[in-house]
């Protein structure tokens, strides 16, 4: 097992170096746009991971913590100077205003079970949508508006490390909470709700600890995605962005924290060679049906996710070899 995990911890450091160094062999601006998308809704699919993967909660308004992070942030750079001060209130604000969020909603619907709670967090969700689109005096409607940012953000590749940066803070962060021994409670109850509740873990105040936790991780997502664009709109808390943390989380593999930015990888990537492909040849101009394809293989032949998948390889080699020494110590 420790063996496995040096081999694990080995593969992540060499592909952290290899996005440290990239940008100094390759200045290619798009491929540094795409790469930034990629950390930032890494960040974003690993806190539905939390919820779905760590908790088994299924959230279908996990957007609406997405979209106050971006909206938080354009509105305050809008309305104050363009600093890195009120950038880093905005994130605050958004942060306190997430966890808020996520804890009245958290304490109003996780009392009720699978689906129940997945179609009331839509409602909420739909909820901040409606109050985006009629509160036109700040939120400019669906026209959304534009804001200044910081020169120091207006550089790709400054940019760039910061979201890498944080998508790795946030990745190490969350790793030790779920192996605290509040994570073995949340991993307890997606394992088995009422067994965990019998042997005296009230599972409705850790649940809403996830909660909390994912919605404000989801907001330091719509911070960066804000900034990213220097614009943002009511897109920010459709139904599309909750779908693309789903995909994501599942493409990668769920309960694994490194599958959701496999998974938003392989997503962002395809997304973008397809529309680039869409340019050229006009079959690919549906270009959502091979998207589709796509999603529809990767979940025929990764049934746990890509990483999941390789886990369930490692770990059945593992066992044979285990068998083989055991078999060879008894003979």
């Amino acid at each position: 097992m420790k063996v496995f995990n040096q081999r694990s911890n080995t593969f992540l450091g060499m592909a952290l170096v290899l996005l440290i160094v990239y940008p100094f062999f390759n200045d290619s601006r798009s491929m540094m746009i795409l790469l930034t998308q990629v950390f930032i809704f890494g960040i974003f699919a690993m806190s539905y991971d939390l919820l779905l993967g760590y908790t088994g909660i299924v959230s279908f308004g996990h957007a609406m913590f997405f979209g106050i992070g971006a909206y938080s942030t354009g509105i305050f750079l809008d309305r104050m100077e363009p600093t890195m001060f009120w950038i880093a209130v905005s994130i605050l604000a958004a942060s306190v205003i997430a966890g808020g969020v996520s804890y009245v909603v958290g304490l109003l619907t996780l009392r009720l079970k699978s689906h129940f709670y997945a179609m009331l967090t839509l409602a909420f969700a739909g909820l901040f949508l409606v109050g985006a689109e009629k509160w036109r005096s700040l939120t400019f409607g669906n026209d959304g508006f534009t804001f200044r940012t910081p020169d120091l953000m207006k550089d790709r590749l400054v940019f760039y490390f910061v979201c890498l940066s944080v998508m790795v803070i946030i990745f190490l962060l969350l790793k030790r909470f779920i192996h605290s021994p509040a994570g073995s409670v949340l991993q307890a109850i997606r394992e088995n709700e009422k067994r965990a509740e019998s042997i005296g873990f009230h599972v409705l105040h850790y649940k809403i600890l996830a909660s909390v936790i994912a919605g404000v991780t989801a907001s330091f997502a719509g911070s960066l995605y804000g900034l990213s664009l220097r614009f943002v709109n009511t897109s920010v808390f459709t139904m599309d962005m909750t779908l693309d943390a789903l995909l994501m989380t599942i493409i990668g593999g769920v309960g694994t924290l490194i599958g959701p930015i496999v998974g938003a990888g392989l997503i962002e990537f395809a997304h973008y060679f397809l529309t680039e492909l869409a340019k050229t040849y006009p079959i690919f101009e549906r270009w959502i049906i091979f998207f589709g394809i796509l999603y529809i293989l990767a979940v025929m032949f990764f049934p746990t996710g890509i990483v999941g998948s390789f886990k369930k390889i490692k770990k059945r080699k593992r066992t044979k070899e285990e068998q083989t020494e055991e078999k060879t110590i008894a003979s």
